[in-house]
């Protein structure tokens, strides 16, 4: 389909004058990384040490992807990626968070039932405002505890996958001790509403055989308390990068890459790092030439990609218990709410609604000021006595054209090693992101240790390529070495 690259390199060297068109001297290899995300950012930082030119085209008009610290609160507020997974020195961005002095707020221990928090964290209420006794509230996390254990039993033997949704009923079905009852059942349903928001995705799409593949690093969670923003900044110094650049033709040849972003401007380069979305590969709104092998569109196709929103509602006193989740229970996992507490943390007054799955798509169809008031209507039932915000947030990151998704999960019926065929390399690209992480999948430090792997490929394909690995070697002192510097932790 259309020039061999070797007529198209005739064609460019025609149009070499044209102002459209930016080439990179031959100096050294050149990169183009697709995406400023904490993956995208890795990558660069690690080519422009490794003596590489580099250049990243990000789409947006910030850098970040789905990290995205907002300070219209005059401060800080995490609306999408918040917390570190596993805050502990083995986290591959525990060395950079713990020399910038950053301050972690841990959430949970390793043995938390609902990953991010522990059981006695939380303020469960019922629509009439009455708080569900803690005893109840643990009592239930351990029911549900047991109910996936059971679940993964019925793995063994299992010819064909099923949903969690499926997988729990047949647990009851099985355990009839296992069964809730009132008050109880709404308990259950509320801690199903959290592991659907762990993916981001509904019960009924979630891989059973798959759900717990992901490494869980030790050292418990711990939310950013000045948020991702600052090592964002620090990844990104000193780096040329493009906002406003969105890449819409990706054309690879024997001899390089030709990038087209949206107002027609091209780069030609030896190589390109992707890093944007899964959501995104998915809309085909980059356009691959030639196309990409079928085994790399099955894999973009078929893993899941599921959607958490946040809507941080800003108050001018606090007026809700000192605990660090705040739950509304139903009868249903879709009835279900919950709030993060940031004044917990903080000391800011902020409650962030959290909703997932086809709930979140639904309210991602309201304005903002309607999801806002949503949102507090939700407060409003558990906490009568509520005061009205003064201030509120709103994420899109399901429907955001930058995004299309919050971040990737394994679908039902599907592959685990659909993942690393998305991060394999196709010729001189390469590919990285948390959907490409199959041990980290969906979190921050994920992201960043694919940026890595895909940086260290594309300098050894390269090199090797030009019979130059002697010439080029990674410079030492970037802002990614590892250095140990304990972290910051508190739980006030």
């Amino acid at each position: 389909m259309g020039f061999s690259m070797e007529n198209r390199t005739d064609l460019r060297s025609k149009k070499a004058s044209s102002p459209n068109v930016e080439r990179r001297q031959k100096r050294s290899p050149s990169v183009i990384v697709i995406g400023t995300g904490f993956a995208g950012l890795a990558a660069a930082r690690a080519l422009k040490n490794a003596s590489f030119e580099v250049i990243l085209l990000e789409s947006r008009d910030r850098i970040g992807g789905r990290v995205h610290t907002n300070y219209l609160f005059d401060f800080p507020v995490d609306m999408g990626a918040s917390w570190l997974h596993g805050v502990c020195e083995e986290n591959p961005l525990a060395p950079l968070i713990g020399r910038m002095g950053l301050p972690l707020y841990r959430t949970s221990g390793d043995n938390s039932v609902l990953f991010d928090h522990d059981l006695e964290s939380y303020a469960l209420f019922d629509t009439d405002g009455h708080q569900v006794p803690q005893e109840l509230v643990e009592r239930i996390g351990h029911v549900f505890e047991n109910i996936l254990e059971e679940a993964n039993k019925l793995r063994q033997g299992m010819s064909e996958d099923m949903s969690i949704a499926q997988a729990i009923a047949s647990v009851m079905e099985r355990r009839p001790d296992l069964r809730q009852e009132g008050l109880a059942h709404k308990v259950l349903q509320w801690y199903l509403c959290r592991m659907e928001g762990w993916f981001a995705a509904d019960a009924d799409t979630i891989s059973l055989n798959h759900w717990d593949d992901e490494d869980l690093l030790p050292g418990g969670h711990g939310l950013m308390v000045r948020g991702y923003r600052p090592v964002l900044n620090a990844l990104a110094r000193g780096l040329d990068i493009r906002l406003h650049h969105r890449v819409t033709k990706i054309f690879r040849g024997k001899k390089g890459v030709e990038i087209t972003v949206e107002n027609g401007k091209t780069f030609v380069v030896d190589a390109a790092v992707i890093t944007v979305p899964l959501g995104v590969l998915k809309a085909n709104s980059i356009k691959f030439e030639p196309r990409l092998p079928d085994w790399k569109e099955e894999a973009i196709a078929d893993i899941g990609v599921g959607t958490e929103n946040k809507i941080a509602l800003h108050f001018d006193k606090v007026f809700w218990p000192n605990v660090e989740f705040l739950g509304v229970v139903s009868s249903t996992s879709y009835g279900c709410s919950y709030f993060l507490n940031l004044h917990k943390a903080t000391g800011h007054p902020v409650l962030v609604y959290m909703p997932a799955g086809r709930l979140a798509h639904d309210i991602e169809k309201m304005s903002d000021e309607a999801a806002a008031r949503f949102a507090f209507s939700q407060l409003n039932e558990i906490l009568p006595d509520a005061s009205e915000p003064i201030q509120y947030l709103v994420s899109h990151w399901g429907t955001d054209v930058n995004s299309l998704g919050s971040y990737s999960y394994c679908a039902v019926g599907k592959s685990s090693d659909l993942h690393e065929k998305l991060r394999v390399p196709v010729d001189n690209l390469f590919f990285a992101g948390e959907a490409t992480s199959l041990k980290y999948t969906g979190t921050v430090h994920g992201a960043f240790s694919t940026g890595l792997m895909a940086a260290e490929e594309c300098r050894m394909h390269l090199l090797e390529r030009n019979g130059e690995s002697e010439v080029f070697h990674p410079v030492s002192g970037g802002e990614i070495t590892s250095i140990s510097v304990p972290l910051l932790i508190s739980r006030m």
